[in-house]
């Protein structure tokens, strides 16, 4: 589990208005939504049941499309 350690900016009335984190933190958040967001990709692939095309295959189509 990540562990973060949030620092507060507040507003005159103590309102909570942003967020100072250590980099390493920041980073680490990062990486965690990069490797959420690639999850929620493939089960929506899996869910779409549309036909899997090899990554070879992949690539040569792509290529075929820039030239």
């Amino acid at each position: 589990m990540l562990t973060v350690t949030p620092q507060y900016i507040t507003d005159n009335t103590g309102k909570k208005i942003s967020v100072v984190l250590p980099i390493k933190d920041f980073k680490a958040i990062m990486e965690e939504l990069e490797e959420l967001e690639d999850i929620k990709l493939y089960d929506e692939a899996k869910k779409s049941n549309e036909p899997s095309v090899p990554i070879e295959d992949a690539f040569k189509m792509i290529e075929a499309k820039r030239k």
